[in-house]
């Protein structure tokens, strides 16, 4: 049994990325391992601001809803990183949430392909939801998510489902209408199986 924990970076509660999500978790949770899911539409978690006040071992000077979310991480095996695509990247909630590891990243005096510091390492995944489902939808998203998690803070990558194609950004949710739903349900039930 794993700790997933999901933290999903805005979107409409009921809407195309938050389905996604929710379908992961059904997956997860009929494999047996435990879940949860944080909507950063309900926390309030700012940008990391670069103070460094927070080195090493300090918490976050910025009083926000952060800091109380950092236990979940620390338990956590793995955090899925859920998104709908806004700007052709992932949504400005997630990228302050994930600039905000940089509190509690260990000092580490020989960090590896030229870190700064060690990471509380921990499995990763990526959801995403798109109207447009072009070739190039996802890409700078995907390099976001590779170059600052995986390579840069140290996450083992257990894959990413980018489910484009949703519907129109100013009608309702219309995930249901594809095949990206049983496809989340899938790879949370399968994503430990050997």
């Amino acid at each position: 049994m794993k700790n997933i924990l999901v933290i999903q970076g805005g979107g409409r509660p009921n809407g195309n990325t938050s389905q996604l999500a929710d379908a992961f978790l059904k997956g997860a949770l009929e494999a047996g391992h435990k879940t949860e899911k944080i909507s950063l539409n309900k926390f309030e978690v700012k940008g990391c601001i670069g103070c460094n006040a927070c080195r090493y071992g300090k918490p976050c000077i910025q009083k926000d809803d952060f800091n109380k979310i950092v236990p979940k991480i620390k338990e956590a095996d793995l955090l899925v990183f859920a998104s709908p695509l806004l700007f052709w990247t992932i949504s400005s909630k997630l990228k302050a949430f994930i600039e905000r590891f940089y509190c509690i990243a260990e000092e580490d005096p020989n960090p590896p392909y030229g870190r700064y510091e060690r990471y509380p390492v921990k499995d990763a995944a990526l959801l995403m939801t798109s109207a447009d489902n072009f070739f190039w939808t996802y890409e700078q998203a995907v390099s976001y998510y590779k170059f600052v998690v995986i390579n840069y803070m140290g996450f083992k990558d257990k894959g990413m489902l980018l489910a484009g194609g949703c519907g129109d950004t100013n009608g309702r949710p219309q995930i249901d209408k594809t095949d990206h739903l049983q496809k989340a349900y899938d790879f949370g039930k399968n994503i430990y199986k050997e």
